[in-house]
């Protein structure tokens, strides 16, 4: 039995032998004793003050063995309680219940997060990108076990519980959340969750992870903006290894290393942005943060602008996409 659980019984207990005690002294005195007089007996007994008695018992040698009886049961009781408080904080529940209100008081303040469901190891590589991009997100799944050895990646905010469930989505923040990446079991968990966290913030942009190749249009129909067959991908990249290794080499080079962090990363130009009608020349984008520029996204065609040159002009709601560390990009978003 759990610490917690202990606890809620010893209290449980302790009121049915506080109730015991005041009928028990109630019959035992007659109607010498009034319910105050024995309430007063129970607490004094329970207490192990040692008042004198409100009348003389000791005529009585029924009243005489309920009382040494109520005595040995109070002090088992109390052990118990004491037990059970002790195991209760040295366990680490304490400690834990005053975390997990620290970390939802945490969560709450999020904004344009992302939420991680799941804990396989797609999804510890999710986490582990996260973590080393420095985004801001919260893991769901149900079983602590799993999370704690996540835990081993580093330092990130997590729930306990099912990602089906609304209330655990609105726990996480969905309301308020920048998106979504679902790396649940079972194509069918993705599909119900992807409903749900699509009628919960119509807004998000929800990524779902497709076992079976056939789910990615269901996927798509129920909300989700992107679908990510591991199968697909995982038949990319071996039959990259064979024909492109030195271009495999590179990315891979981008991805592991741990000392200095470069990813693929865009910026959206948005309105009030100085870079509006001014040209890459003009930007000195290179110059101020390093970050180097691979493409321009279109925002009326969705066409890109591969290695755009210096007098390509920057429009409002264009993407511009870089190579670089997140450190260069929360640089630049300032700027920008």
């Amino acid at each position: 039995m759990g610490s917690k659980k202990r606890i809620f019984l010893s209290v449980f207990i302790f009121f049915l032998v506080f109730v015991s005690g005041v009928l028990g002294f109630k019959i035992f005195g007659g109607q010498d004793w009034s319910l105050l007089d024995s309430l007063y007996m129970t607490v004094i007994t329970i207490s192990t003050v040692g008042y004198e008695e409100v009348l003389d018992l000791s005529a009585n040698p029924g009243a005489r063995i309920f009382v040494v009886a109520f005595i040995v049961l109070c002090l088992g009781t109390i052990t118990f309680a004491l037990s059970s408080i002790t195991a209760f904080i040295v366990e680490g529940e304490l400690k834990n219940i005053i975390w997990r209100k620290k970390m939802d008081r945490k969560i709450s303040k999020l904004k344009n997060h992302l939420i991680v469901c799941g804990s396989d190891e797609t999804a510890r590589t999710i986490i582990e990108e996260l973590i080393l991009t420095q985004r801001d997100f919260v893991v769901i799944d149900p079983s602590q076990e799993k999370i704690d050895r996540l835990s081993s990646l580093g330092d990130f905010m997590h729930i306990i519980g099912d990602s089906a469930e609304d209330e655990v989505l609105l726990s996480a923040g969905i309301k308020k959340a920048k998106g979504i990446i679902l790396s649940l079991s079972t194509d069918e968990e993705n599909l119900f969750v992807t409903l749900s966290a699509r009628s919960l913030n119509p807004d998000i942009r929800i990524v779902s992870k497709a076992i079976d190749l056939k789910s990615d249009n269901k996927m798509r129909k129920a909300g989700a903006d992107s679908v990510v067959s591991p199968t697909f991908i995982g038949g990319m990249r071996m039959v990259s290894e064979m024909v492109r290794p030195a271009v495999v080499s590179f990315l891979d080079m981008m991805l592991r290393e741990r000392k200095r962090v470069f990813r693929f990363e865009e910026v959206l130009i948005e309105k009030g942005s100085p870079f509006i009608g001014k040209t890459l020349d003009e930007c000195r984008i290179r110059e101020k943060v390093g970050a180097i520029l691979v493409a321009i996204k279109d925002k009326e065609s969705g066409e890109y602008d591969f290695n755009p040159s210096p007098q390509t002009e920057i429009k409002r709601e264009d993407t511009l996409i870089f190579i670089a560390s997140p450190e260069m990009i929360q640089q630049l978003e300032k700027k920008i």
